[in-house]
């Protein structure tokens, strides 16, 4: 009963701490919204834009005008992109614990403006290149030297740094612009994931069209200046529309609340549990309903005797509250989930690296005009657009019907679909590689680069259910005041896909000698490297199930903390009735 009440109360006030840009409390009428998303949702489209057209032609540029091997190119993005996600954590704590998401945003929209400026200098400056070669014979170039490199690596982890602080935090900040406990903002906020990635599709679509055409066609300095620009527009987009946003202010250091509560329950590991939960502390006034899923850490919010002395209740870093455990336990069980979509990305990484040298050697022809390399994404970022829409305007309204679920898919559903898409990807890339090979080696006949779009097609569709699955369940999973960290934790799986795909190809690069990844793929066995991805994906997938079917979502803990309330007040008035029946006298006492 006591649980019921109190997160009402602060459900409501949870709602009255949203204020406008003034710090007053919010006009619901005339902030949020799809009128406050809608800037988000266009700042997050140029950020998006910037960072695509930088990553998905990076590889070609190392390659041709560097001279670099491809498997080190391929590391130097990978290593690139893992660290501008792993960095969202950095963003996520300073956006819970003081800046606020806001804040966050436009402070690190800023440093990425500084680092893609550095990356259009290390690009036109004549003297950071090596000379020009026209062999892609290896002995016939210099690569680029370290002094070379200097510049382009500080502009890259300067980008990381502003991009993970804007990632971290834009995807909260939308989804703070819709009232949950309203079911009309409720259901906007479903469609809020949906869009927001359709916005960043739309995005990286522009970028591996036009700026990568520039890029290989006017000049690098040109596309990344254009890049640069449009960094600048995003701030100045997300400045502008101030007046019409909801903010929370920041809580504190989510990683300080997760800290104490595993120190305490480490120091309390001998006390045992109360006969009763109601015991611990501060039970009846959670915000969110006690569950008996990782028991142990509940002994952080025993009440112990030094507890019970001198007020030392009040003290965090002598007892925890129901709440605090309760919000550390969301956490940790996100992170079986977490390690299980690593691998989506160690595929998707294959899409910006491996799969866009593919293109360099094979016929991209159209006539008289030749695509670029990079612009084959084209057909990654057409998908995840295709079935993004459709599984607004089709998916999920049949899926709602059917399941009575007003989500249509859950969010583990989707990222299911994705990780099995994953594998058919790769599937498709080993068949298309080990003909290419065959062809170029045995008829010297260079099959059409679109070939490659089944792979494009089909890692894109799973993307377009993955991403936006697992941003939904790190999002509505996690506390309230630890969305921003969350999200990051959420883009860790990107960085630490990246990260393993780096590792992956040293590993493989080691094992077999050189012999499977080459710099020049016609004598290398890229397609062995794709089929050990579709195994690993197979092994994951299993483990993946394992998990998400033992995974209790929040709002099944609510429902099943409501029942048990309702339980307990139906047993209470039984009893009473029971007591008024046989002994009048005692019960009007009781009254």
């Amino acid at each position: 009963m006591g649980f019921v009440h109190n997160h009402a109360e602060k459900d409501g006030s949870a709602d009255g701490a949203l204020v406008d840009f003034r710090g007053n409390p919010v006009d619901k009428s005339r902030t949020g919204g799809w009128l406050g998303a809608g800037f988000i949702l266009g700042t997050e489209l140029s950020e998006r834009l910037c960072v695509m057209g930088i990553s998905m032609n990076l590889v070609t540029y190392l390659v041709g005008d560097l001279h670099l091997p491809s498997s080190e190119s391929a590391n130097i993005v990978t290593n690139f992109m893992g660290t501008l996600n792993l960095l969202a954590l950095l963003g996520g704590f300073l956006a819970d614990a003081k800046l606020g998401r806001y804040a966050t945003i436009a402070i690190f929209g800023c440093i990425s403006a500084v680092g893609v400026t550095l990356l259009t200098l290390a690009t036109s400056i004549r003297s950071m290149k090596p000379p020009v070669c026209d062999s892609r014979s290896k002995g016939h170039c210099i690569e680029a030297s370290g002094q070379q490199l200097i510049l382009l690596f500080a502009a890259l982890y300067t980008i990381s740094l502003g991009c993970g602080g804007i990632k971290s935090s834009v995807s909260g900040f939308g989804s703070d612009q819709f009232d949950s406990s309203n079911p009309k903002e409720n259901k906007a906020m479903i469609y809020f994931f949906n869009r927001f990635y359709f916005c960043i599709s739309l995005g990286s679509l522009f970028a591996v069209t036009v700026l990568v055409y520039i890029q290989d066609n006017v000049g690098r300095g040109w596309g990344y200046g254009i890049s640069a620009g449009t960094m600048v527009l995003a701030v100045a987009v997300l400045l502008g529309g101030t007046k019409f946003y909801r903010f929370k202010k920041p809580e504190g250091s989510p990683l300080t609340t997760i800290w104490r509560v595993l120190f305490l329950a480490w120091i309390k590991r001998k006390l045992s549990h109360p006969s009763d939960p109601g015991f611990l502390n501060e039970y009846h006034n959670a915000k969110v309903p006690h569950t008996e899923m990782l028991r142990c850490f509940d002994k952080a919010a025993i009440l112990d005797n030094y507890a019970l002395a001198n007020e030392n209740r009040n003290n965090p870093w002598i007892v925890s509250t129901v709440t605090q455990v309760e919000e550390v336990k969301m956490v940790l069980k996100l992170i079986p989930i977490w390690s299980t979509c690593i691998l989506f990305w160690t595929v998707y990484s294959q899409m910006n690296t491996f799969s866009i040298e593919q293109a360099t050697f094979m016929n991209r022809n159209v006539g008289k005009f030749g695509v670029p390399a990079g612009s084959f994404s084209f057909f990654l970022f057409i998908s995840i657009l295709l079935f993004t829409f459709i599984n607004e305007r089709v998916t999920i309204p049949i899926a709602r019907k059917i399941t009575g679920n007003n989500q249509g898919l859950t969010s583990l559903q989707r990222v299911g679909i994705g990780l099995t898409l994953s594998v058919v990807g790769m599937v498709a890339a080993a068949i298309v590689e080990k003909q290419r090979r065959e062809n170029a080696i045995k008829h010297n006949y260079s099959i059409s680069a679109f070939w490659l779009v089944p792979q494009f097609f089909i890692v894109g569709a799973g993307e377009a259910f993955a991403y936006v699955g697992q941003l939904e369940f790190f999002i509505r999973e996690a506390p309230e005041g630890m969305k921003s960290m969350s999200t990051g934790l959420f883009l860790t799986t990107l960085s630490m896909g990246f990260f393993t795909s780096s590792l992956l190809v040293s590993l493989v690069h080691k094992v077999t000698n050189g012999s499977w990844l080459k710099s020049n793929l016609n004598n290398g066995r890229l397609d062995g490297f794709y089929w050990t991805l579709a195994v690993l994906g197979i092994l994951n997938f299993l483990v993946f199930l394992v998990f998400s079917m033992r995974h209790q979502y929040k709002s099944q803990n609510l429902n099943s903390a409501l029942e048990d309330s309702e339980k307990e007040l139906q047993n209470w008035n039984d009893t009473r009735l029971h007591t008024t029946k046989k002994c009048p006298d005692a019960a009007e006492e009781q009254v």
